[in-house]
């Protein structure tokens, strides 16, 4: 894509979160549907984190070895081919990226210009932070990894935020799966940080 197509996929996205922030949303949970993004976030992730393409590039949804080297050498060829700036990360998008993910990059800046928590689903949604927190990097101060994809670029991308995920169950899905999973102990931790009491306000002196 162009680089103002790419910056056109990252507005339409922050329009799309600043909108529900608007209307009261007070919690963020990225995901994604599409056929071969996989590929694009397997690119996304070897240039910005400078990893290799053989070692951010899994099966996805079920390819065979032959097919996991064809994609494998996708990858390298689009990499060699468009020479993304790992330091742009709407060059990189612009490049080896996709429309979805330019989207997701939107929600993710969206949503931490205002100070609202951002779940990161799946690999395609933590390669689209790896962009995002090149253009805008304390956006990751706003991001929690709801879980780790058994993708191996996920975990790559998770390692260059800085970011633990909260659950590991082996999920390959997108569509937000890991991140709705996650929101039910987001909310429960808040409410234990919240409201659970201390032993000053309950009374207790000390241990027995």
């Amino acid at each position: 894509m162009s680089r103002a197509q790419a910056e056109a996929a990252i507005e339409a996205g922050a329009r799309l979160v600043m909108d529900a922030i608007d209307g009261g949303a007070d919690f963020v949970a990225t995901g994604d549907m599409g056929i071969g993004n996989t590929t694009a976030a397997s690119a996304i992730t070897a240039a910005v984190t400078g990893a290799a393409a053989e070692d951010v590039t899994g099966h996805g949804t079920g390819v065979d070895d032959a097919g996991w080297r064809r994609k494998v050498d996708a990858v390298r060829r689009a990499l060699a081919v468009n020479r993304p700036d790992p330091g742009d990360g709407l060059d990189v998008l612009a490049k080896v990226g996709g429309f979805e993910i330019g989207g997701l990059v939107g929600v993710i800046l969206g949503g931490a210009a205002r100070r609202v928590p951002v779940a990161l689903d799946g690999f395609i949604a933590g390669a689209a932070a790896l962009v995002a927190a090149t253009i805008a990097p304390a956006c990751v101060h706003a991001l929690f990894a709801s879980h780790r994809s058994a993708e191996p670029g996920h975990a790559r991308a998770l390692a260059w935020l800085g970011l633990a995920p909260y659950l590991d169950l082996g999920l390959r899905l997108g569509e937000g799966t890991g991140a709705a999973l996650f929101v039910h102990l987001a909310r429960a931790a808040t409410r234990l940080y919240a409201e659970m009491a201390t032993f000053k306000s309950a009374g207790v002196d000390g241990p027995a």
